[in-house]
C-alpha cells in the first residue's frame, strides 16, 4: 500500500521578525500533522501528572493513644473497645475504631501507597506528537482560551535572534509586536487568590496560563521571558506534555523561534522518532458510506416484517 505523500499537507509557514514584521518563510514540520488523539493526550497527561506527588499519610498513633478495652458481652453494650478508669467523662467512651468519636479513620491513610504511574513511551510520544499537532490549530487554541485574535498567523514563528533577547522589556515589546501580549494580559488579569485549604499550603495564587516559548538555545530568553505573567518556556529538546497540554486539554499557544521550529524535522521523522499515522485516511465515516462506491455495492435495506 502506498502511504500518501506528507508533503502535500505541509504548508508554508510565515517567519516574523522581532519588529513584527514577515521576513520569510519556512515549512511546517511533518509532526504538525499527527493526527489529534485527545484520548491518548487526556490518559497519558492524568498518569503523567501523578508522578509529582508527594507521599502523606496520618499518624500511625493517631486514634490510639489511650488505653481501652472491651467490655465484652452480657452487658448491654456494644463490644468496641472502651477507655478504662473513672472520674471523667472519657471513661467508658468508645475508642479506636473509626466509627467512635476520637477514634482512627478506617484504613490509615500510609506513606507506602504507589503513587507513580509508569507510561508506555510510545503512548507518550504518540501524546506530545498530537499536542504539537493541534497547536498548529487556530481552532483548538482559541478553544482552550487563548487570546490570539491580533496574532498573524498560527504557529507562530520569530526570527532565532528571539533566543538572544535579555531583557523583559524587550521581551514584553516583541510579543507586543506580534499580538501576543494579550494572551499574556489575560493570564496576569486572571491572578487571584485560590479557593480552598490551598492558600495556607504555599500555593495562595492560581493564574490561567499564558504563551508556550519554544526556543533551541538559551542565549537569555529564558531570563527574558520567565517574569511575564503566565508565560513559560521549554527547550525544544526537552518538549513537555504538562506544557503542551496545561489540563489534558490540547491547543497551547506556542510561539516558536525558527530554530527550534526546524530542528522539529530532526527530533521526529526518518530519523528520529516515529510521526504516529492516522488510523483512518479520511475520517469523514458517513460520507464513506453513502458513497457511490460503497452504496453500489451493499444489500438493499429489507423491509420490517410486521407482526
Amino acid at each position: 500500500i502506498n502511504k500518501p505523500s506528507t508533503m502535500a499537507a505541509r504548508p508554508l509557514v510565515s517567519v516574523f521578525s522581532l519588529s513584527g514584521d514577515k521576513s520569510g518563510e519556512t515549512t511546517l514540520p511533518a509532526v504538525m500533522t499527527a493526527p489529534l488523539r485527545s484520548d491518548i493526550v487526556q490518559f497519558v497527561h492524568t498518569n503523567m501528572n501523578k508522578n509529582n506527588r508527594q507521599a502523606y499519610a496520618v499518624s500511625i498513633r493517631a486514634g490510639k493513644q489511650v488505653v481501652a478495652s472491651s467490655w465484652g458481652t452480657g452487658r448491654a453494650v456494644a463490644r468496641i473497645p472502651r477507655v478504662g478508669g473513672g472520674g471523667t467523662s472519657r471513661s467508658g467512651q468508645g475508642a479506636f475504631g473509626n466509627m467512635c468519636r476520637g477514634g482512627r479513620m478506617f484504613a490509615p491513610t500510609k506513606t507506602w501507597r504507589k503513587w507513580h504511574k509508569k507510561i508506555n513511551i510510545n503512548q507518550k510520544r504518540y501524546a506530545v506528537a498530537s499536542a504539537l499537532a493541534a497547536s498548529a490549530v487556530p481552532a483548538l487554541v482559541m478553544a482552550r482560551g487563548h487570546v490570539i485574535d491580533e496574532v498573524p498567523e498560527v504557529p507562530l514563528v520569530l526570527e532565532t535572534a528571539v533566543e538572544s533577547t535579555k531583557k523583559t522589556s524587550v521581551a514584553k515589546d516583541i510579543l507586543a509586536a506580534v499580538g501576543a501580549l494579550d494572551d499574556v494580559e489575560k493570564a496576569g488579569n486572571s491572578k487571584m487568590i485560590r479557593a480552598g485549604k490551598g492558600k495556607m499550603r504555599g500555593r495562595r495564587y492560581v493564574m490561567r496560563r499564558g504563551p508556550l516559548v519554544i526556543y533551541k538555545s538559551n542565549d537569555g530568553v529564558e531570563q527574558a521571558f520567565r517574569n511575564l505573567p503566565g508565560v513559560e518556556l521549554c527547550c525544544v529538546d526537552r518538549l513537555n506534555l504538562l506544557q503542551l497540554a496545561p489540563g489534558g486539554h490540547m491547543g497551547r499557544f506556542c510561539v516558536w523561534s525558527q530554530a527550534a521550529l526546524d530542528s522539529l524535522d530532526e527530533i521526529y521523522g526518518e530519523n528520529g522518532k516515529r510521526i504516529p499515522d492516522a488510523i483512518m485516511t479520511n475520517a469523514d465515516l458517513a460520507r464513506i458510506i453513502n458513497s457511490d462506491e460503497i452504496q453500489s455495492i451493499v444489500n438493499p435495506a429489507k423491509p420490517a416484517n410486521k407482526i
